[in-house]
Order: C-alpha cells, then structure tokens, then sequence
C-alpha cells in the first residue's frame, strides 16, 4: 500500500470512527437508560439516545477528556432537555409501561416474584413522580452509578447542589413509597 494512502482523509475518518467506537459506544446502554428515564418513553429515548450519539459522532474531534461515559451522558441530557424544548406539550409523552420494567427471575417462587414485582413497581411509580431534576439525578446516581463530580459534569451542576438535589430526591422517593397502600408494602407471603 503507497504510504500516501495512509495519510488520506479517508484513513483519518476510518481511524476516527473506531477511536469513537472503542472510547463512546461500549457506554451506549448507559446513554439510552438516562433517555428512558428523563423521557418516560421508549420511542422518544430511542430518539433522544440516537441524536445524542449522532451529536457524539458529529463532534467527537472536540473530546479531550479522560470519562467518554461521563460526556456521553452529558450530551444525552442536553439532547433530551433540546429536544423536549423543542417539541410541543404532547411531543415527548408521560406515559409509562410497567410491563416493561418488571424484574422477572425464573428462579424465585411465584410469591417471591410477585412481591418483587410489586417493590419494582412501587419504585417504578415513585421515579415517574419526580420532578426531572430530581429525577436525572437519582438515575445518574443510583442506576448508573455515577460519582457526584461526574453527575456534577453531567448536569453543569456544582456539587453542593448535586448532593441537594439527591438528598432531595432520596427524601421525595421515601415519602412516596411510604405512602403506598399497605397491601403493596407487605412482604410477608405466607
């Protein structure tokens, strides 16, 4: 191969391509979770997750850090919250389908799955009700365990008001989930 075919634009774009794919796409399951929780919706989480890592692609050349995954999920919060404003009050839906979400193990009892179940969709339920904010930081936190500086870099958020915002969120969980009806809360199968 002529060493000049090495330092084509084509050559760069195909070394850029797979730096992109080694650094950014193994946080892709990441990046649609964040979608799915701040959107509540599959198909707008689907499109959130895709223009995000099309932004990432686009703009990839300006990545100079060290945590892919933290700017990855940065760039899905901006495009969720660009997309949201965008769109009209009825464009990024409210619904929720728990059927999606329930946490089914073969190996449990039928009772043990069902009380599982229940607990998922308590927590399920309790998540929907928070505000975004709240949200956003509770899903960074908890389900993708986040440190509060990468949810810090995620949101544009000083740490202090990160760590507000989840001991917030934490104490609005807990108050939903304990006023649940006590059917739902009782984990004593007999």
């Amino acid at each position: 191969m002529p060493a000049d075919f090495q330092s084509t634009p084509f050559r760069a774009s195909a070394d850029r391509s797979v730096n992109f794919e080694v650094r950014v796409l193994p946080y892709l399951d990441a990046a649609y979770n964040l979608a799915r929780w701040l959107a509540r919706d599959d198909a707008d989480a689907q499109d959130v997750a895709q223009e995000a890592l099309l932004r990432a692609f686009r703009y990839f050349d300006s990545f100079h850090g060290t945590d892919a995954r933290v700017w990855l999920l940065a760039i899905v919060r901006n495009t969720f919250y660009s997309l949201r404003s965008k769109a009209s009050p009825d464009g990024m839906h409210e619904s929720f389908d728990d059927d999606v979400h329930t946490i089914t193990d073969e190996q449990p009892s039928p009772e043990a799955r069902m009380v599982l179940a229940t607990d998922v969709i308590s927590l399920q339920r309790a998540l929907e009700k928070l505000p975004h904010p709240l949200r956003e930081v509770i899903v960074l936190r908890e389900l993708e365990e986040c440190s509060y500086k990468e949810i810090a870099s995620i949101t544009g958020q000083k740490i202090g008001t990160v760590m507000s915002r989840l001991a917030r969120a934490r104490e609005r969980l807990k108050t939903e989930l304990t006023q649940q009806p006590s059917e739902a809360r009782r984990h004593d199968v007999q």
